[in-house]
């Protein structure tokens, strides 16, 4: 089973997986969002205004070494070179914690994170997964694996008060995300030229399922959200992020970072 941090097991039953904020291994997506616009149910409920239930980011990992393999990691990422992942992936206990529960292919460490990530893609979505993984600066230790940490790491937040916050809208938890900033601007339409309707603070946003005309020719780069005021706005899907996400994992072998497993996906 896949671990969500602070996400307790009630809550993590019913949000949906998104890998890397938004990063899906088979899917090249710029940034996180949550998946209410995909999997939100036909009768969901109407826009009203909720109170704010306040969020924190969690802080960047201060190491410079852990910064630098990053770095390596968006540069083989960026060369697709299989050669030079496969000398930064653990040789021995490389792990993938599928969502399924299916135990991981037997292979190696290179190739079942090329197999979990889709590396062979015609369309490079699966380097471009690598790469936002490379993008998080946040890590936090697995609770059984205390010598390898996973990012990206998850937001703190009452878990309890966004199972009241969904029950209380008469919404699903995996209909609300955050924002990854202060001050998001909500728009009266899909458009970075439109009128702001409100700014956004630290707190979770009900994401809804838009199937409208008028983000017919901008899929994927916008999300209809309600604000606390209860007015109806559009956010850059870039903008905000899942509480859920799949994880990459490191780990240090002697003095050099490695790729250690990852945690979430596989259905």
């Amino acid at each position: 089973m896949r671990r969500l941090g602070p996400v307790s097991a009630v809550l993590a039953a019913s949000l949906a997986i998104v890998f890397a904020r938004g990063i899906h291994p088979a899917q090249a997506q710029p940034k996180s969002a949550p998946p209410a616009a995909q999997q939100q149910t036909p009768q969901s409920a109407p826009p009203r205004p909720y109170k704010p239930l306040t969020v924190t980011l969690p802080a960047a990992i201060s190491d410079p070494s852990f910064d630098a393999f990053r770095k390596d990691i968006a540069n083989i990422a960026r060369a697709k070179d299989r050669a030079a992942l496969a000398r930064i992936v653990l040789a021995k206990g490389f792990f993938w914690e599928r969502e399924d529960g299916k135990p991981a292919p037997k292979k190696s460490g290179a190739d079942i994170l090329a197999q979990a990530l889709n590396l062979a893609a015609k369309d490079g979505s699966g380097w471009a997964a690598l790469a936002g993984f490379a993008g998080e600066a946040t890590a936090a230790p697995l609770p059984e694996r205390k010598e390898v940490l996973c990012a990206p790491a998850s937001p703190t937040f009452d878990e309890r008060g966004l199972e009241e916050l969904a029950e209380t809208t008469q919404t699903e938890p995996d209909e609300w995300g955050y924002p990854l900033r202060d001050g998001v601007e909500a728009r009266e339409t899909p458009n970075a030229t439109a009128p702001v309707i409100e700014k956004l603070g630290m707190h979770f946003v009900r994401v809804l399922d838009d199937n409208s005309q008028s983000t017919a020719n901008t899929a994927g780069e916008w999300l209809r959200i309600v604000a606390p005021s209860g007015k109806v706005g559009f956010v850059p899907a870039d903008a905000l992020a899942s509480p859920a996400s799949n994880q990459l994992c490191y780990t240090k072998e002697g003095n050099a970072w490695k790729i250690a497993g990852l945690v979430g996906g596989g259905e």
